[in-house]
């Protein structure tokens, strides 16, 4: 099934864009501006996506096998509310490397990644999306 994603950043140098999946884009942008602290946050991760810089702790790979290539998580407050926002990573044509924030996970309440946050990871695997501006 293909879902429309709809651009809400892009870094300065335009080659690095963040789009929100439509479906979900009330309920993620209702999470990111809940209060200044997730703003705050969301900021940050923005800025180490645009950035290309590596923090696991913050944004990391998801890639539970094969299938999942190229999902991602923006975590936000581990040791605490723990919220993960699974994200599919692509490139387009003209070589823009996109992050669609995908699915919210508000609370993730274990380390290990339990059967309901692998069937999460894959369905977000599974998407295809149309970019809009």
């Amino acid at each position: 099934m293909v879902r429309n994603a709809i651009k809400i950043s892009e870094s300065k140098c335009g080659t690095i864009a963040i789009y929100v999946d439509q479906i979900n884009a009330a309920e993620i942008l209702a999470f990111l501006n809940k209060d200044q602290r997730h703003q705050k946050k969301f900021n940050y991760i923005q800025e180490i996506i645009f950035g290309r810089f590596k923090m696991p702790e913050v944004y990391d790979k998801e890639e539970i096998n094969q299938q999942c290539k190229g999902v991602t998580a923006m975590k936000f407050f581990k040791g605490q509310e723990n919220a993960r926002l699974y994200c599919k990573e692509i490139t387009t044509e003209d070589s823009v490397f996109v992050v669609i924030t995908s699915e919210l996970l508000g609370r993730k309440k274990s380390t290990k990644l339990t059967k309901k946050d692998r069937q999460l990871i894959k369905k977000v695997a599974s998407y295809e999306y149309t970019l809009e501006e």
